[in-house]
């Protein structure tokens, strides 16, 4: 039996049961060196409307934007436009002289100077100190009312500078706390190319691959391609709902290099094998083989990653803005050391394998995502398939 008929037999009652337990529908595609041995829509883009996932159906990818977003800055290294190990302020001049939010001992709080600038690496490894908005600490305090604030998030260079304002949850390179690191480096991007960052991905990446279905806005002559997104109640209800789609209205100018893009999975697959690939797709070069293994490596020190104690990312340790798989033994993953990838906030998944030139996609549209259940048994049963 051959690798596809194992993947179909195994992978396609796996995802019908996934859906069992929540999303309405998902899709998945799973590429081995250059051949495409699985590709699947099941179940719903909308429930309400009987309307059936499709190959062009759009999806909100969330943090999976990340991905793209360090390549993209990952280009710009390769041009010698700044150094990892440059600090931020040289090219944000905001995040000069940068605060700490500290607690002692006793439990008193209180700001002082950072003990080092954060380098253009911590932005990349989420160990700046930058955090999301949340109730935690008070740099989360802080970010969660510039980030409700509409003037502060109009765009990457106003997002930076707002953050740059707001005192460090920890001296810079110390610790590991995800946050919007990403969308500083987006910031950096437009600085360096000088042009905004939906500009350089369409021309440098989108273009080039032939994605012509990811983007930061969606026309209207697509909007009915967009799944509906879904929040998922703890009894497993599910209930539609149009949380932060207000940004991929037309005219909106927020591009979250975080968290902002739309994607099809057939234009998610050409990235993804661009990455499986080392570099190059369809005669494409983006990247150097050289620079995605720099990228797929374990960058956190053994002090970070304890704070990177994710239940879904045991045996993986992070590299620049993708998880690196490093311990089969303690994830108990059946796959190999190196394999890379990220997944979004609805529960899309991306796994690239440079060993097996493989990569995999999955994307659905359910928050919260089953992330922890889901993703770990997908891998299980592809590498389970492999022959």
């Amino acid at each position: 039996m051959n690798t596809s008929k194992r993947l179909e037999e195994r992978l396609t009652p796996l995802l019908k049961s996934i859906m069992e337990k929540g999303p309405v529908g998902c899709a998945c595609t799973v590429v081995q060196r250059g051949e495409v041995i699985y590709n699947e829509t099941l179940g719903y883009a909308d429930l309400e409307k009987k309307k059936a996932i499709t190959p062009d159906s759009i999806y909100r990818i969330y943090s999976m934007t990340k991905v793209i977003t360090c390549v993209a800055a990952l280009m710009l290294y390769e041009k010698g436009l700044y150094l990892l190990n440059d600090p931020l302020e040289d090219y944000l001049p905001e995040f000069k002289n940068q605060q700490v939010h500290r607690d002692n001992e006793y439990g008193t709080k209180s700001i002082s100077p950072a003990a080092g600038p954060i380098l253009i690496k911590d932005l990349f490894t989420m160990t700046s100190g930058l955090t999301y908005g949340g109730d935690g600490t008070e740099t989360e305090r802080k970010t969660r009312i510039i980030m409700e604030n509409e003037n502060a998030t109009e765009d990457m260079r106003s997002l930076s500078k707002a953050l740059a304002s707001v005192p460090l949850d920890f001296d810079p390179g110390t610790r590991w706390k995800y946050g919007s690191s990403h969308d500083v480096l987006a910031a950096l991007i437009e600085v360096l190319s000088g042009q905004t960052l939906g500009e350089f991905l369409q021309k440098e990446i989108f273009d080039p691959l032939g994605m012509t279905d990811t983007s930061f806005r969606i026309s209207e002559d697509k909007r009915d391609r967009l799944c509906a997104i879904y929040d998922r109640a703890e009894d497993g209800t599910l209930k539609p709902t149009t949380r932060m789609d207000s940004r991929y209205q037309a005219g909106c100018r927020n591009e979250s290099g975080g968290a902002g893009l739309l994607s099809t999975i057939g234009d998610y697959s050409r990235f993804a094998q661009l990455l499986a690939k080392g570099g190059e797709y369809e005669g494409v070069r983006i990247l150097s083989p050289k620079t995605i293994q720099l990228m797929a490596t374990n960058h956190l020190s053994p002090q970070q990653l304890k704070d990177y104690n994710w239940q879904q990312l045991r045996g993986y340790g992070y590299g620049l803005g993708v998880r690196v798989m490093n311990d089969p033994a303690a994830g108990g993953i059946n796959g190999s050391i190196g394999e890379f990838g990220w997944a979004g906030l609805a529960g899309s998944y991306l796994l690239i394998d440079p060993k097996e030139e493989l990569s995999v996609v999955y994307m659905q549209q359910m928050i919260p995502s089953l992330e922890p259940y889901i993703h770990p048994r997908l891998r299980a049963a592809i590498y389970g398939a492999l022959g």
